[in-house]
């Protein structure tokens, strides 16, 4: 039996701008709109949006959340200001890479929000637990 393909909250936006769609992940996303030349300096001299609502989200939060982030992230998130994105990979506990991740210093102190890519949630989100020893975080 197929997977039913899901659709992002921009979805509808992408059909009516004319996207060419295709499944990636488990959802239904924009590949391109007039083509990779015209679409690259269009984001070069004016903006460009990246649509993420179909990456994954992992929550660390607790009294070892900073220090366990700072543990398996490749950039430092101590001393960054509540609302500040980084952008890094993430390691396993021999410092092989998982896979490229952005880290979100929350308002709350000691929580972070992971984004990490959709067709890797499942890795790493197994990476997160693996590196967990000796610390105490959600």
């Amino acid at each position: 039996m197929d997977e039913e393909i899901k659709k992002t909250c921009l979805h509808a936006s992408h059909v009516a701008l004319g996207a060419q769609m295709s499944p990636f992940a488990g959802f239904d996303m924009p590949i391109q709109y007039a083509g990779i030349t015209q679409e690259h300096l269009a984001v070069r001299n004016k903006v460009g949006i990246f649509d993420v609502s179909h990456m994954g989200e992992i929550f660390i939060s607790g009294p070892d959340a900073e220090r366990y982030v700072n543990h398996i992230f490749t950039n430092n998130i101590s001393g960054y200001n509540p609302g500040k994105i980084l952008y890094g990979m993430m390691l396993y506990p021999n410092g092989g890479c998982v896979d490229d991740l952005l880290v979100y210093r929350e308002f709350e102190p000691n929580h972070f929000l992971l984004v990490v890519n959709a067709a890797n949630i499942d890795k790493t989100t197994s990476g997160c637990w693996t590196s967990r020893k000796g610390m105490t975080s959600r």
